[in-house]
Order: C-alpha cells, then sequence, then structure tokens
C-alpha cells in the first residue's frame, strides 16, 4: 500500500470486506455524503451522468430497477474496482444503494471467489438485506463469470 494511503476505517457507513480482504462502500447518492474519509476512487452506476465528484470516479449506465447497459463495461469496470480496492479506498454508489450497489457488489464478490449461487445471499448478510432488488438482478449475479 501506498504510505500516503490509509484504508477504509472499519466502522465505515456502508463497507463491505470481501472474503480477500479488499473493502468496498457501497452507498446511495440520493442521500447525503458519510462523515469521515472520502473515496479515492469511485463507480457511479446511473442512467444520467453523475455530478462530479472531487476524486477520481467512472460512470456506467445502468437504469434504475435494471441491468447494464453494456454488461463488457460492466465485468470491467467491476474487475477495476475489485482490483483498486486492493489499495485504494473504493467505493461503488447508485441512486438508493441497494439494487444496482448490491448487484455490483455480489458481482465483486463473485469474483473474489463466492460461488455464484452464494453472492446474493452473501451480500445482503454482510452489507444490506435489501441488496439486489430484483429476480433480473439477482438472475445477472447467477450467470456473472467469475474470475
Amino acid at each position: 500500500m501506498n504510505a500516503e494511503r490509509t484504508p477504509w476505517e472499519p466502522e465505515t457507513a456502508g463497507l463491505l470486506a470481501l472474503p480477500s480482504g479488499r473493502a468496498v462502500r457501497g452507498r446511495g447518492l440520493r442521500r447525503p455524503l458519510p462523515e469521515g474519509q472520502q473515496p479515492e476512487f469511485g463507480l457511479y452506476l446511473l442512467g444520467h451522468e453523475p455530478p462530479s465528484v472531487p476524486w477520481e470516479s467512472r460512470w456506467l449506465r445502468w437504469r434504475d430497477f435494471r441491468l447494464p447497459g453494456d454488461r463488457d463495461a460492466a465485468r470491467a469496470a467491476f474487475g477495476e474496482l475489485l482490483e483498486r480496492a486492493g489499495d485504494e479506498r473504493v467505493e461503488v454508489a447508485c441512486g438508493g444503494g441497494y439494487g444496482r450497489t448490491g448487484t455490483a457488489l455480489a458481482c465483486l464478490a463473485v469474483l473474489d471467489g463466492v460461488p455464484n449461487a452464494e453472492a446474493v445471499a452473501w451480500v445482503r448478510a454482510h452489507y444490506s438485506s435489501r441488496a439486489v432488488e430484483t429476480p433480473w438482478q439477482r438472475r445477472y449475479v447467477a450467470r456473472f463469470p467469475g474470475a
């Protein structure tokens, strides 16, 4: 880890510790920015371009209650997020912080070694019981190509 960088504080709201020990913060953009540390990189899952933020970010077009508009781009974005989580404070967020964010976190869990069939339940147990809101989001996770 870069000497100037510090990991997420363990009590950070919305923090999901993956099996590998990498941590990703999930949140809803319609709520105020949480107190404390800011991310160094954010992946934003919205149907429209997100507002600018003072840290590096990437936008993935993804309409509410739907699936990513470009699944190859989603796979690449999730891979980048997981890689960056190794030594940066990263977050993933959508409007509410549950459906699209939960789906992305479940896909990160698959990339990190959680079996597809267990990923939704795992994210619901470790992030939010409301994560992954629709049947098609659950199917997307079940079919998501792992590492």
